[in-house]
């Protein structure tokens, strides 16, 4: 049985209505009926989507396919099911043609309604499920979401927003782990390909010989192993966007197969002869030098300048380290989720000082990974990896962790404001929780699970009780 939905039943006959309305209530739906066509357009304008509509195609004045034509225009995603006593394959035909979802005769075939309606309110909750996660897609994938606040970034949104706006061939460029997938991916959401899809395949770690296969499909028998034809990934990503990850590692015959797509509109099938024509657009990313590749004789000129269209170039982190914080507290949310989380300044201090080579993605396992290491939610020094603590500690004045030898000279300890005036034990406490407060931004809940007690204690330890 299906979920309860709300279902709006039309039908000028009172018998059928009613048994109708039965039917459909026996499987909990809740369900309106109205007496005719003007009705049934009177509540949906007012009362806004159903679940569903089953309708009578014979009725006065306004009909069940005038009904179907008003929800097929105001609520597409709505389905109608048409019924009447009159049925003919012509009348079928008339209503799947204008969008009906299905058919049905009388007399009632009680056990075949109750199908035909689950399987139409089915294809609304998944219709309704699909357009739910394009849009959450649409949304995570937004250019507002490329965090960076530098100017080199700033170029990079400027860019980004005005060739999203076009067809046009984008090379996006940087080291490894720069996010120039999260940039590919936020071109394509604003796009007028959004709807479409976007298909990402990392040319660099796949053989040529499969490669070939995958971008531009087979036909059967092609190879060894093709029992069948196969679409590639040029046709399924027609309408929308292909991405082209590591484009520089390609080798000389695929280089020679993706200029004809991009010249040409159109692919040859490994096995075929037959051209076809596909609307893909390409937007290609390189860790690599392409210039230098052309000159050394590795890639093809003629292809280089047909991804050349527009370039970005997205810098490494060193190069926008005013970037780091932000793009850290964005991390940092994002892996703690409703529990929050925050960067003490300490921490802060750590991060910028890292080169952070891994860039994007190496700060982004570093955030993880503090988190993991401390649940409390606020990120200290000591939470993130071993080297960024390394740099970090001399220019703090911070002696390293050493082993003690017999021969080892003392080292004078830095003095700790908390216990430098030999506070008594209720005063140190009040200290303390005045520290982990701080290192919290202020927020009282955060800091209580840092010290394992509760609000109230916290109160109570920093006297505001």
């Amino acid at each position: 049985m299906s979920e309860p939905a709300r279902i709006l039943v039309v039908d000028d006959d009172g018998a059928s209505r009613s048994l109708m309305a039965q039917i459909l209530a026996e499987d909990g739906h809740g369900v309106l009926a109205c007496a005719d066509g003007a009705e049934a357009v009177e509540r949906l304008e007012r009362d806004g989507e159903f679940d569903a509509v089953v309708s009578d195609i014979r009725m006065r004045d306004v009909d069940g396919l005038e009904v179907l034509d008003w929800v097929h225009k105001h609520a597409p995603e709505t389905p109608v099911l048409l019924v009447t006593a009159f049925g003919n394959i012509d009348g079928a035909v008339e209503a799947i043609r204008r969008g009906a979802y299905d058919y049905i005769s009388k007399p009632y075939d009680v056990n075949a309604i109750k199908l035909v309606v689950a399987r139409a309110l089915r294809h609304r909750r998944l219709a309704t499920e699909n357009r739910r996660l394009k849009r959450e897609i649409r949304e995570k994938y937004a250019l507002a979401n490329v965090v960076g606040r530098s100017e080199s970034m700033l170029q990079v949104y400027k860019t980004a927003a005005r060739v999203a706006l076009t067809d046009a061939t984008v090379l996006v460029v940087g080291e490894s782990g720069t996010g120039k997938e999260l940039v590919a991916r936020a071109i394509h959401s604003s796009s007028a390909r959004a709807a479409g899809p976007f298909i990402a395949v990392d040319c660099g770690a796949i053989a040529e010989g499969v490669l070939e296969s995958e971008l531009f499909g087979h036909a059967r028998g092609s190879f060894t192993g093709a029992t069948g034809a196969r679409r590639g990934l040029f046709e399924e990503a027609t309408g929308g966007t292909l991405f082209l990850d590591e484009v520089g590692d390609i080798g000389a015959r695929i280089q020679g197969q993706l200029l004809r797509v991009l010249q040409e509109g159109e692919i040859r099938r490994v096995g075929e002869s037959a051209p076809i024509r596909v609307d893909t657009r390409v937007v290609a990313a390189t860790n690599k030098d392409l210039a230098e590749a052309v000159k050394a004789g590795r890639f093809r000129e003629d292809l280089f300048y047909r991804l050349n269209v527009v370039t970005i170039r997205i810098p490494p982190l060193r190069e926008r380290r005013e970037d780091i914080p932000l793009l850290a507290e964005h991390f940092a949310a994002r892996h703690a989720g409703e529990r929050g989380a925050s960067l003490t300044t300490e921490a802060r201090e750590a991060l910028l000082l890292w080169d952070w080579p891994g860039n994007v993605r190496e700060l982004d396992n570093a955030v993880a990974r503090a988190l993991a290491l401390n649940p409390g939610g606020t990120i200290l020094p000591e939470d993130l990896p071993e080297a960024v603590r390394e740099r970090w500690r001399p220019q703090r004045a911070i002696p390293t962790k050493t082993v003690a030898t017999v021969a080892a000279a003392p080292v004078a300890a830095l003095p700790d404001p908390l216990i430098g005036d030999h506070p008594t034990l209720d005063e140190l406490s009040r200290r303390y929780a005045e520290r982990v407060l701080r290192e919290a931004g202020g927020n009282k809940t955060r800091a209580a699970e840092a010290l394992g007690i509760d609000r109230k204690t916290l109160s109570r330890l920093l006297r505001e009780e």
